[in-house]
């Protein structure tokens, strides 16, 4: 992505975060990061923020590989303590992303069903960070102290959705695709007809013949109800527990005041989205005029 690209991406998310300030006054983000690439796409939105004068301030652990604290000058970071270490997350990474590269090569079936585990595993660290965070009474007291105006958070690594629950405050989703959609559809409602969108990273397009949607329908029956990216039943406790009250990892979700999707139109399909989801083009400035209108 060139740097017009990521001015224009910049410039829209901007736009739609400081809806939830008040005007003539800055506001107090809160952000819940995951790593890596989520985190460099995020980065670009807090440093704009920071600019524009708002107080950007990043929950983090010693656990963290890419989200340096030592780095940043502007944006500020909250650490709260885990047992997890560095080397532990980052290893455990390096493993998941050697399985990914070689199971594309193979059909989507096998390659879900290669990494289904791997995902677990993740699943069971974040919820590891995700308590001792939530947890931690004085640091999540100093939280609520703080009288933050909004959260910012990623939904491929919850928690964020729990923070801004239980903080009372709103909460802006940025997301680039969830597996199978899954996080769009249960956690935001959003639809996608499996006749007409295809499954994200399957061979698939949206030009499908019978047999294709057929195919298509069975990935979707596949990944809806066997394929998991979280351990539903533990997060569904946790949330529970933390809250007081019967609920679940997908109803929080649900609650989601606005979710910024990023999109490349150029090679994705657009779908259908209600209100509070917005679809942004991650690389608008290089598309014909028609796509901009």
């Amino acid at each position: 992505m060139n740097k017009m690209s990521l001015k224009w991406l910049s410039l829209l998310l901007l736009l739609q975060l400081t809806c939830y300030f008040s005007s003539g006054r800055c506001g107090k983000v809160l952000v819940w990061p995951m790593e890596y690439s989520h985190w460099i796409n995020m980065k670009i939105i807090l440093e704009e923020l920071v600019s524009r004068g708002h107080e950007v301030t990043v929950l983090t652990s010693p656990a963290a590989v890419v989200v340096d604290v030592n780095k940043s000058s502007t944006i500020k970071f909250e650490i709260f303590p885990t047992s997890i270490t560095k080397d532990y997350f980052d290893n455990f990474v390096k493993q998941f992303i050697e399985k990914w590269r070689h199971a594309t090569k193979d059909s989507l079936w096998t390659h879900l069903l290669k990494i289904q585990n791997f995902f677990w595993k993740f699943s069971d660290i974040a919820l590891k960070l995700c308590k001792d965070a939530i947890l931690n009474k004085k640091f999540m007291t100093k939280l609520q102290e703080s009288r933050f105006d909004v959260v910012l958070a990623d939904p491929v690594i919850p928690c964020g959705e729990l923070v801004a629950e239980i903080l009372n405050i709103p909460l802006v989703y940025s997301l680039r695709f969830s597996t199978g959609y899954s996080i769009e559809k249960f956690g935001g409602k959003l639809p996608f007809p499996p006749s007409y969108v295809p499954v994200v990273m399957s061979e698939l397009s949206d030009h499908m013949t019978f047999t294709e949607r057929v195919k298509n329908m069975l990935y979707v029956v596949f990944l809806d109800f066997w394929f998991q990216m979280f351990n539903e039943k533990k997060w569904n406790q946790f949330y529970s527990e933390a809250l007081g009250r019967p609920t679940t990892l997908f109803e929080t979700m649900g609650k989601a005041d606005m979710w910024l999707i990023r999109n490349y139109w150029d090679f994705e399909f657009p779908a259908h989205c209600y209100q509070i989801l917005n679809l942004l083009e991650a690389s608008i400035a290089n598309l014909p005029n028609p796509y901009l209108r």
